[in-house]
């Protein structure tokens, strides 16, 4: 569906039901379509709500207003326009900063916050003439894919996967493509990282290459009163892609926690974890076999995608 918010209208996904919500925010090249392999693992639980960042998916692309507080003003008010009670910011990435920034404001509902893969609240360390090479990367199929192999997910991707990124990179706006790696990347919120009242959950990939773990682990962890941070091995920085059953897990299990639930019962039917026992599982080495379940998830996600084309 799309909202008018700001002056601009955004394309917003919504499925499921259960609080708290799950409000999710894609990363740079990215779009609502990125969180697909894990919303259909947890709409039987939640609610989930993920939005087209302007200049990206199907939301409309102003020239201007790339800030991280134009989008973290975005995100605020589908939040309040959907009229969400509860609810948890997931990020990834870029919308892993603007989750950080829009924490340190708490907003009412907000119970707590998932960052995957995210940038860290310092400016990004790189040297103008690199940040400019990056406003390129998305031009073309073979400098997406080249980007993908090299730098996103060195350990691979799925071919329709691979696909689904390219879609998204190619169809993001002139001036959003610009902005992340010329000036929002450059912004500096770590004064209001000290304002953010709320547990934070950081995942990270053991092989990324943009953010990460021990960058994660400097900048970002010690920054926060109330965190705790786990790493998937063997996968890079686009986690919704490469690991959307762990996350889905974790997702659930830190949601579970700011419930109160039972930290010994189960997490889902097909993990069969508890609670209790996510924080110190590898779960990037588990990979489900064939199952009914698995059946019913892929064939979510390929009605997902002919919904989304």
């Amino acid at each position: 569906m799309m909202l008018s918010v700001n002056g601009i209208d955004l394309h917003v996904e919504q499925q499921g039901a259960g609080s708290p919500a799950l409000v999710l925010l894609h990363y740079w090249g990215g779009s609502s379509h990125t969180w697909r392999h894990v919303i259909c693992r947890l709409t039987s639980d939640f609610r989930t709500v993920a939005i087209d960042q302007r200049g990206w998916g199907r939301s409309a692309a102003p020239e201007g207003g790339y800030a991280l507080a134009d989008m973290a003003d975005d995100a605020q008010a589908v939040v309040e326009a959907l009229d969400l009670e509860r609810y948890i910011l997931v990020g990834h990435s870029m919308g892993g900063k603007v989750a950080q920034l829009l924490a340190s404001r708490r907003p009412r509902g907000l119970v707590g916050v998932v960052l995957i893969a995210p940038a860290p609240p310092l400016p990004l360390g790189l040297p103008l003439a690199v940040r400019e090479g990056m406003v390129r990367a998305y031009d073309t199929r073979e400098s997406i894919v080249a980007t993908v192999d090299q730098v996103l997910a060195p350990d691979g991707l799925d071919p329709d996967d691979l696909d689904a990124v390219v879609a998204d990179s190619l169809a993001g706006a002139a001036g959003a493509k610009e902005a992340w790696p010329l000036s929002t990347s450059q912004e500096n919120i770590v004064a209001a990282l000290e304002r953010i009242e709320v547990p934070v959950f950081i995942l990270s990939g053991e092989h990324d290459r943009v953010d990460p773990p021990e960058v994660l682990e400097r900048e970002l962890l010690p920054r926060l009163a109330q965190a705790q941070m786990h790493v998937l091995p063997q996968v890079g920085h686009l986690l919704p892609y490469e690991a959307p059953e762990e996350i889905a897990d974790l997702m659930r299990a830190f949601a579970l926690s700011l419930t109160g639930a039972d930290p010994t019962r189960p997490l889902c039917y097909w993990c069969g974890m508890s609670l209790a026992a996510v924080p110190s599982a590898r779960l990037g080495q588990k990979r489900l076999g064939s199952s009914p379940e698995r059946a019913t998830i892929e064939k979510t996600e390929r009605d997902e995608d002919a919904r989304y084309v």
